[in-house]
């Protein structure tokens, strides 16, 4: 007897099944990655709303603080079994760039520029993610790869330089700090989420820095209440669920069904929905310069990631 089913007229065997439910499982795959890109777009914007109303500090420590307690709840709720002594350090690591670092030197550029002129630096975020994974991982990428990722640089460096309206260099200088920390907490993460999955290494290192975060919080807390506005307390709200939490859970749930190489590339499209949500929704000047920068950035990013 043949091993094919029959169904509505057509014959189906056990590999076209399997193929199927690839397909289908890339498709999900992609979506749930696409949707991740799109709210981590969201999140320069929501930064430079917030701190309008929030110092830097607060805003750090207390979106870290609040997706903490939402991450431990999701942790006991789902019953994850605890990292293991040696996870420590790399999940301090993450702690130091992810959530703290990059939160709060975005904020302090934030302050100084647009979030508009800061998304062109989001375009190194995945160059600087594979250096580090390259650095981390003791490979050896082909000369082509550092020769882009120079190109990659002095694009942005170039970018930075021209005076395009909203320069300035602090706010620029501390962009590239925090493009440098997230890469290195993006890449210890990788690394990490191979043993405790992705969603998991975000939410233990959430969990990690609450001592930190929360005396932090009461430090910095605003002398006043009054006069900080409805924007800069949806900019609160958005950074501290979407950003720092739900963006993972949906990005790692997209390269788990369609695959890191596949799916990944995916993150090549924030800086462009980040500049859409800029120009939209903060009525942020997006300067051709800008649109330029960030492509020629992201062809880089491709070139370098192909000879990596």
């Amino acid at each position: 007897m043949s091993d094919s089913k029959t169904l509505s007229g057509k014959s189906w065997s056990g590999k076209s099944w399997a193929g199927e439910g690839r397909s289908r499982a890339s498709l999900e795959g992609w979506g749930s990655g696409l949707l991740g890109v799109i709210i981590f777009s969201g999140s320069l914007p929501a930064t430079r709303v917030a701190v309008a109303g929030f110092s830097p500090l607060f805003l750090t420590s207390a979106r870290a603080a609040i997706a903490a307690l939402l991450g431990a709840a999701l942790l006991a709720l789902l019953r994850q079994p605890w990292p293991q002594r040696k996870d420590l350090v790399s999940l301090t690591i993450v702690a130091l760039g992810v959530v703290i670092g990059f939160p709060l030197l975005t904020a302090l550029a934030l302050q100084h520029i647009t979030s508009a002129h800061s998304i062109v630096f989001i375009g190194l975020l995945p160059l600087s993610t594979a250096v580090f994974g390259v650095l981390r991982g003791g490979e050896r990428p082909k000369p082509l790869f550092w020769l882009f990722s120079c190109i990659g640089s002095a694009t942005v460096g170039a970018f930075a330089l021209s005076g395009d309206g909203s320069a300035s260099l602090t706010g620029d200088l501390l962009m590239v700090a925090a493009i440098i920390v997230c890469g290195l907490g993006y890449a210890e993460g990788a690394a990490l989420s191979r043993r405790l999955g992705g969603w998991q290494v975000i939410s233990w290192a959430l969990v990690l820095s609450v001592p930190v975060v929360l005396v932090m919080t009461i430090m910095t807390l605003p002398p006043s209440w009054q006069g900080i506005g409805a924007p800069a307390w949806l900019g609160l709200a958005y950074v501290s669920i979407f950003s720092m939490l739900v963006g993972f859970v949906f990005w790692y749930r997209g390269l788990a069904l369609g695959g890191i190489a596949s799916v990944g590339q995916l993150q090549l499209l924030q800086p462009f929905f980040g500049l859409a949500l800029a120009g939209l929704l903060l009525h942020e000047q997006v300067r051709w310069s800008m649109i330029a920068a960030t492509m020629l950035v992201v062809a880089c990013v491709v070139f370098a990631r192909r000879f990596a």
